[in-house]
């Protein structure tokens, strides 16, 4: 993707041995370590997007107990 005109500037801390795997795979790749952290924090983004989406649908699921749910896999055999 490149900089562009509404990029911004951030500095960001990289534990060193993660920041020489991004270096290498940005050589690899012929890409820039901002494009490859930009493409992950976008994947980890949608799919935060997903997992609300999930949780949006199953708001009115019925709970269970942690205490249900033991005496359920009891009642099973499963305990």
């Amino acid at each position: 993707m490149g900089i562009t005109s509404n990029s911004k500037r951030s500095t960001v801390y990289f534990d060193e041995s993660l920041h020489s795997a991004l270096r290498l795979k940005a050589a690899y790749t012929h890409r820039s370590v901002s494009d490859i952290v930009n493409e992950a924090v976008r994947l980890a983004l949608a799919e935060d997007q997903e997992d609300l989406a999930v949780f949006q649908e199953r708001a009115n699921e019925p709970t269970l107990s942690y205490e249900q749910l033991l005496n359920d896999l009891k009642a099973h055999g499963k305990l």
